[in-house]
């Protein structure tokens, strides 16, 4: 009991500082009259934006705001990132919309994106803060470009070639038990507006040991190889042709090898210009599967080439009100039109109300295309360590989540002392 008044004297301690500094911090936020709501927690550093950008009031709620910033990203052909900063005006700026983007290169560090991102969301501001009483304080600077530096279309000595490799490895154990891991990759692209071509290849190989008793020990093998090739040809601002092509190797699949592949094709119903907001799209491909099994599977085969075919619907949408991520698959082989799987992907990003939102993704599949099964099934070890994939007719997982912020409305503090004290937090319990 003397513990739990200590600990509640402490708390009013805390409360009475607190309060003693909100005026102050109040008088402080008001002096800066543009509110700026930011949406792109994905691959923006918050923490440093506000400490470069303090020239504005930093908002924890998009109904607060003047101004809502919505960040997107995607991928380049040269192996670094689009950045796109959609600034979308609110209350008196209504109305109001400016796009800005950024690209990255594959061989940019973390602090050279996250200058050049701040750098663009500066630029992209100063239209708003234009009218505001804050830009008297503003100054602008310019800052020449190097002599001699080239200002017009600059020749690309690989021709657009891109090309990554990693490789890497891990270990653990104790005295009863270890686990190695090796693993590689390589990747190769080409990209330009009118065609496309990448290739990526990737292994990885696992050895296990498991001291069953003082003279038993379980050994455990896999590996899983694969390699993707995708070539793709433009035709226009919705349609793409191209060819599929993938190779892999998997123990839990009970599969030496196999190859799948043929020609594509794919309708998006918005413009590809806006995937980084919107994209709607439709594939479809057709081509043979050959498969070489590791043991004779239920079907009594060792090898076997098979013609199939497969349809695709995928749905991302990315906007002020939240983010949808959807997919539907459907594959089905054709020499026997019950062997298929349909799989349902979706997960959403909502922002009910103020300072509300839903996360909400899940999968479900209807399986029946198991051709790989083994005959000769699998032992208790193997299921248990979930080496063999195991017969079933569906699959699925699900994940659902509600977050609830409240409290002030202003967002421009940034304070990391004692973060991290006693080893990530915890909780107290006072008797």
């Amino acid at each position: 009991m003397t513990l739990f008044r200590a600990a509640s004297g402490v708390v009013a301690l805390l409360l009475a500082l607190a309060s003693a500094t909100r005026a102050q911090e109040a008088a402080a936020t008001d002096s800066l009259s543009l509110r700026v709501f930011l949406d792109c927690n994905f691959f923006c550093d918050f923490d440093h934006v506000r400490r470069e950008i303090g020239f504005v009031n930093w908002m924890r709620d998009r109904q607060d705001a003047d101004v809502h910033v919505l960040g997107t990203a995607q991928g380049t052909g040269s192996g670094g990132r689009e950045f796109t900063l959609s600034f979308i005006g609110l209350r008196a700026h209504a109305g109001r919309q400016d796009t800005l983007r950024y690209f990255s290169q594959q061989i940019d560090t973390d602090d050279q994106v996250r200058a050049r991102l701040v750098q663009t969301l500066k630029i992209g501001l100063m239209r708003y803060v234009a009218g505001t009483p804050i830009a008297e304080q503003l100054g602008i600077s310019y800052r020449a470009a190097p002599t001699g530096r080239p200002t017009g279309p600059v020749r690309d000595s690989w021709n657009f070639w891109v090309f990554r490799t990693s490789v890497g490895g891990s270990l653990n154990g104790e005295s009863q038990q270890n686990y190695r891991s090796v693993n590689g990759s390589f990747s190769a692209s080409r990209i330009t507006e009118r065609l496309k071509f990448t290739l990526r290849t990737s292994g990885r190989f696992n050895r296990s040991e498991f001291d069953l008793d003082s003279v038993t020990t379980y050994v455990d093998r896999s590996s899983n190889l694969r390699a993707d090739a995708l070539l793709v040809q433009s035709l226009g601002e919705h349609w793409s042709a191209g060819l599929l092509a993938n190779v892999s190797a998997s123990t839990s699949l009970n599969q030496d090898l196999a190859m799948e592949g043929g020609p594509a094709i794919e309708f998006d119903v918005f413009r590809y210009a806006e995937s980084t907001r919107r994209q709607l799209t439709f594939l479809y491909s057709v081509g043979p599967a050959v498969y070489d099994y590791e043991q004779e599977t239920i079907f009594d085969e060792t090898a076997e080439v098979l013609p199939r075919h497969r349809l695709s619907v995928s749905l991302e949408v990315q906007q002020p009100w939240g983010s949808v991520n959807s997919s539907l698959e459907a594959i089905q082989y054709l020499h026997d039109l019950a062997r298929h799987q349909v799989s349902l992907f979706g997960g959403i990003e909502l922002k009910v109300v103020r300072g509300l939102s839903l996360n909400l993704f899940g999968n479900v599949a209807r399986v029946k295309d198991q051709l790989y099964l083994s005959k000769a099934g699998a032992t208790p070890e193997e299921i248990l360590l979930q080496r063999r994939r195991l017969g079933t007719d569906y699959s699925y997982f699900a994940n659902i989540g509600f977050s609830y912020t409240f409290g002030a409305v202003f967002n421009n503090v940034v304070n990391p002392r004692m973060g991290r004290a006693g080893g990530g937090g915890g909780f107290f319990f006072f008797n």
